[in-house]
């Protein structure tokens, strides 16, 4: 057996210490036979005189070398058991055969008589004040200076007993031997334990543990009254057994002696029976004491060879070390010096201060550690080892299994071993209100987190452990075992393809009990707890207090992390945290914003919500995203949490993990030199906008941009650039306004008024302008940015792009070319768009972006607000991309509808156009266009020659583009459609215009049926006799005539077409045959036109004689025709006066 194993060192020690003291000190009489027992022996009435023999024998006397020298194993009625148990060479030493018999196999009998002849002999043996004598002997050093035992009374056995509860005090070696040997026969019955009867009687027997008398019950199997006590105890600690309450002395007591067995696993009688096979299957090698066997068994307790009836016993034992550390001899005896040092001591102020003693301890030690200060490594390695037993066997907590019992007996049941039972409490607290556990349990499931700290060291966690095993050999191989880092590293690759499904789940298990306490993060808690006292004033919080708010530490260090001016005051330096802090603060926000429920203010403040929008978001990371969608929606306290944590994203947008790793590729590509900064203020996220369109953006990112995009709309304090660039411009000109999108209208048309007002001063700032125009060009990219955009064209946008995508500014563009089809709220929007576009070229996105690599080209000294019009005059060279060209066509057909999207027209025009065309004005909307008739108008009177110069110029260039586009001409395709597509349908389907189609409809004059479309056509002909450069094909025919002929003349109001009219009429002149051609035929055309459209006023009659090639000859006869009647007037004046002279004189 395993005790008898052992034995032989033992006895000799022992039979050598009593050897020494029977020489030294006693002079022993040895009885002259064996006790004689009466036949119901009680413990009071054994006889003085019985007790000389088995004094002298276990004083360690060598008893006589004769017959009457008295040995167990010549008493008759132990004789046969002792023949059948115990080797021959113990018979001579009565300890061994003691030893012997009392460590029998649980199957094997001992005779009644036997038993009783064996109790009554340890009776004596710590009674006798003989054997008192020897103890005082040998261990006299050790009274001294032990004071409870040298004050004790001698002659009643309590010398002996004390010394048992202090040998773990005891330094001098023969004493130490002398009352280990003691102590396994004292702890084989309860009885022989001082005062032990005396705080335990009642409780016996009401728990009907087991009898007190003797005979009664084998009196050799008290060791099971032991156990039956401390499983009450541990049942009433769990508030299972409330009908038979244990007294406190008792309650003491069943733990002294569980701590004064504590270091030889033989000790605890119930559990050396129960345990004794498996301890030779798993510790066969495990010497006894110091409570190794202990450890050993407790390793294996989850084993599946290991027994029930052992397993039991182990948990027992178990539970009576969380209810006082002591009980276990081995983290005692580590700690001791520990916990004196780091004033660990108890303080039963507290609550759960008696029955949580380990958990208290471990907490108190575990603060020491994170806070640097100096803690053997045996004491952590002891700490682990109850740590992880913590961990693994949820039974060991009593606040576990009393107020967790519905929960573990509803949805835990069967999942006992190895963390299982823990983690299925763990993910029902994380779970939603329709599975969580209440406040009681959650509480109970911290504190037990608490205890064991698996933060510091993921090895405690056993089922996290198995579960994570292949990412941790994969994702974090770089990383020390056991190192608390390796907790970040796998909430670094959560969600990524590298993480299995089961750590996921244990993972955020885990965390999310982690999230709620700043200390069991053992990295965050050493770089940030001098930071934590100074700013969050947590050195008024004991270590172990159960008050702290959840998550509220760490709450105020992000806030002071991120803290910056927008407060309204400088930041003085002692309020920012130190950067250690900083980063391990960014790491873990970083990690959190995984997951809602690792954030313990936003979980506990947006409950409700989450329930009510978000039931149904339960893919990763949609729960935030939601909560962010329905930010206007949400209760005040939760959408304050929530705005402060959108208002952190925008600064630092690496919080939102999952956005980042979408984003790898194009921040790798495009944004890595602002990725590695360590402080982003904003600029990362303001490069993905600016390359949310490369090759290497993909969906995820792209939707994950767009939707912060959409959500920084809602607050201007969710743009971090944006608000720190403008926030005194925003109080001082837009007080009370909030959402983003209305702050950037008030600062962008306060911009725009002073612009147009040449304001010497600017009212808003330089830098706040230069990120409103950031600001103002993100907006432009996506119409859902634009919410006063959006909003009214929603239906537009289904009915007519219901296959656009959104982005890229594709569904403005959209709504832009079906303008005429859109309702009159979304065209009055859009109207507006445009106008604003027109006057800032570079708030147009399609422009800007189609056409970047031209305006590098040929712009790259033109203002920002002249790109537009610097594009256009290079719109026909060579070198300008098709693209590029295709859309500067397309804003000039849009600029050409009214001149109000002509913003360089109606500057020069502001004068001519209240003068010549005031009656369409009168008849014109605001908000809708004109169709091109106020700049109808004004080439009309550029025709009569009676604009101003800067306005004439203006409209000269239009008439030149429009003559080679007649798309440009937006009177005439709105009254031509029908005829071009009839008579001109090939000329219009040429890929460039070059003024075909126009040339095509003089052609075709008389055959045009529409008399609208005709005037059209008429009056292109009346423009072009003012200028030849409105009539591209004529200009072109005659550009080396006009060269060679009209050089010197002055361009505009008809000087040049009146020289080659009459270098045609001039004989001695030979113009080029197809310049010749082409005026004939503009004569007959404005022939014809005379004829039908003649003058309407007097003004017309003088254009067209004006204008006319005649006009020479015209003005000649019209000054003949003067002279004529001047002269027959004069003649007629003459007759009348003399008629009239003639009469008077009569």
């Amino acid at each position: 057996m395993a005790a008898l194993s052992r034995s032989p060192p033992l006895l000799l020690l022992f039979s050598s210490l009593c050897l020494w003291s029977s020489v030294t000190v006693l002079a022993v009489k040895v009885a002259s036979g064996p006790v004689e027992l009466p036949k119901q022996p009680d413990v009071r009435a054994v006889e003085p005189a019985a007790k000389d023999a088995p004094v002298a024998v276990a004083a360690g006397a060598s008893p006589p070398r004769r017959a009457s020298g008295w040995k167990l194993a010549e008493e008759e009625a132990c004789r046969e058991d002792l023949t059948r148990l115990c080797p021959k060479q113990t018979w001579t030493n009565n300890l061994a055969v003691l030893e012997c018999l009392q460590d029998r196999r649980e199957e094997t009998e001992l005779a009644p008589d036997c038993n009783h002849l064996l109790w009554n002999y340890k009776l004596n043996l710590t009674t006798d004040p003989k054997f008192e004598s020897v103890a005082t002997e040998v261990c006299r050093s050790t009274i001294a200076e032990i004071k409870e035992c040298n004050e004790e009374e001698r002659g009643r056995g309590y010398l002996v007993s004390c010394l048992v509860d202090h040998r773990g005090n005891i330094s001098e070696y023969q004493c130490n031997q002398y009352i280990t040997k003691i102590t396994s026969i004292i702890f084989s019955d309860y009885r022989l334990i001082c005062g032990f009867m005396d705080k335990c009687k009642e409780d016996i027997n009401s728990l009907r543990c087991g009898s007190i008398s003797v005979g009664q019950k084998d009196p050799h199997s008290q060791g099971e009254v032991i156990s039956c006590l401390e499983r009450a105890l541990v049942r009433q600690a769990e508030q299972q057994d409330r009908g038979h309450p244990i007294k406190e002395e008792c309650q003491k007591a069943i733990l002294r002696v569980a701590e004064l067995s504590s270091d030889d696993f033989h000790l605890d009688r119930h559990l050396y029976f129960a345990c004794r096979d498996d301890r030779e299957r798993f510790c066969p090698n495990v010497q006894a004491g110091e409570g190794k066997v202990y450890k050993c068994l407790f390793n294996h307790k989850f084993e599946e060879a290991m027994s029930e009836k052992c397993r039991d016993a182990l948990t027992t034992r178990q539970k009576l070390i969380s209810q006082d550390y002591r009980v276990s001899y081995s983290l005692a005896k580590a700690c001791k010096l520990d916990l004196r040092k780091q004033r660990c001591s108890l303080d039963t102020s507290l609550p759960r201060a008696r029955e949580a003693r380990l958990s208290y301890l471990l907490l108190c030690l575990e603060a020491a550690v994170h806070r640097g200060r100096p803690v053997s490594g045996e004491c952590q390695g002891e700490m682990l080892d109850f740590r992880r037993m913590l961990m693994e066997d949820f039974s060991l907590s009593p606040e576990i299994v009393l107020h967790c019992r519905t929960e573990i007996e509803a949805q835990c049941s069967g999942l006992h071993r190895k963390g299982r039972t823990l983690h299925c409490l763990m993910r029902l607290g994380r779970g939603d209100r329709s599975s969580a556990v209440d406040n009681i349990c959650q509480n109970a499931l911290q504190n037990l987190i608490q205890s064991a700290d698996p933060g510091a060291d993921y090895r405690i966690d056993r089922a996290l452990n198995e579960a994570c095993e292949s990412v941790i050999q994969t994702a974090c191989k770089h990383i020390r075992s056991g190192d608390p880092m390796i907790l970040s590293c796998l909430m670094e690759h959560l969600y990524t393809e590298k993480m299995v499904e089961d750590c996921e789940h244990r993972l955020l298990e885990l965390q999310y009990f982690i999230s709620r306490d700043w200390k069991l993060d053992p990295i965050l808690y050493r770089k940030c707890q001098g930071d934590a006292a100074r700013l969050c004033h947590t050195h008024g919080w004991n270590e172990t207090s159960e008050l702290m708010p959840p998550g509220a530490v760490f709450s105020c260090l992000y806030r002071h992390a991120y803290r910056t001016e927008e407060q309204g005051r400088r930041v003085i330096p002692d309020e920012q945290l130190s950067r250690d802090c900083k980063v391990e603060v960014q790491r873990i926000l970083h990690q959190r914003a995984l997951d809602v429920k690792l954030d313990p203010e936003l979980q506990k403040r947006c409950m409700t919500d989450l329930g009510k929008w978000c039931s149904e978001k339960t893919d990763t990371g949609q729960e935030l995203e939601c909560l962010q969608d329905h930010l206007e929606d949400l209760v005040s306290n939760c959408r304050e949490v929530v705005g402060n944590l959108t208002e952190l994203e925008s600064e630092d947008i690496q919080i939102d993990a999952l956005l980042i790793r979408a984003c790898e590729p194009v921040i790798q590509a495009h944004c890595h030199d602002v990725a590695d900064n360590q402080v982003d203020t904003g600029d990362l996220m303001e490069c993905l906008v600016q390359n949310k369109h490369q090759k290497e953006m993909n969906d995820k990112c792209a939707v994950g941009v767009t939707h912060f995009q959409l959500i920084q709309m809602k607050d201007f304090r969710f743009s971090y650039k944006f608000k720190m660039a403008c926030k005194e411009d925003v109080l001082r000109l837009c007080p009370n306004i909030k959402k983003k999108v209305d702050v950037v209208i008030c600062l962008s048309t306060t911009v725009r008024n002073d612009t147009l007002q040449d304001v010497r001063e600017q009212r808003v700032s330089v830098k706040c302008r230069k990120q409103l125009r950031v600001e103002e060009l993100e907006m432009s990219e996506d119409i859902r940015l634009e919410p006063e955009l959006y909003e009214p064209c929603k239906s537009d946008i289904s009915r007519l792009c219901p296959n656009v995508a959104f982005g890229n500014a594709q569904m403005i563009e959209c709504l832009k070319e079906q303008k005429k089809q859109l309702s009159q709220r979304c065209h009055q929007r859009i109207f507006k768009l445009q106008e604003v576009e027109m006057s800032d070229p570079e708030l147009d996105y399609q422009l800007m972006r189609v056409c970047k690599q031209m305006i590098k080209r040929f712009c790259t000294e033109a203002d920002a607000r002249n790109v537009l019009q610097c594009l256009k005059q290079n719109k026909n060279s060579e070198l300008m991309d098709p693209k590029c060209k295709q859309m500067i066509t397309k804003r000039q057909i849009t600029q050409n509808t009214d001149y109000r999207l002509n913003p360089v027209l109606r500057k020069a025009c502001r004068a001519d156009i209240p003068k010549f065309c005031q009656s369409i004005l009168n008849k014109a909307n605001e908000e809708s266009e004109l169709e091109g008739q106020i700049i109808a108008c004004l080439k009309l009177k550029y025709a009569d020659q009676r604009l101003s110069a800067d306005c004439e110029d203006q409209i000269r260039v239009i008439l030149q583009e429009s003559a080679l586009d007649y798309r440009l001409d937006p009177q005439l395709q709105m009254h031509c459609s029908d005829e071009i597509s009839r008579l001109c349908a090939e000329e219009a389907a040429a890929q460039e215009q070059t003024g075909q189609v126009e040339e095509c409809l003089k052609g075709n004059l008389l055959k045009i049926k529409q008399e609208a479309c005709k005037k059209e056509v008429l009056n292109i002909l009346k423009e072009s006799k003012a200028d030849i450069f409105v009539d591209p094909v004529l200009h072109t025919a005659c550009a080396l005539d006009l060269k060679h002929h009209c050089a010197a003349i002055t361009p505009g109001r008809g000087r040049q077409m009146s020289c080659l009219m009459e270098a045609l009429q001039d004989k001695r002149i030979r113009l080029q045959p197809e310049c010749k051609k082409r005026l004939q035929d503009r004569i007959d055309m404005w022939s014809y036109a005379a004829k039908v459209a003649p003058a309407e006023s007097f003004s017309d009659l003088a254009v067209q004689v004006m204008t006319s090639p005649s006009k020479n000859y015209i003005l000649l006869m019209m000054a003949l025709s003067v002279c004529v009647l001047f002269l027959v007037g004069l003649l007629c004046g003459r007759i009348t006066k003399r008629v009239t002279r003639e009469l008077k004189n009569r």
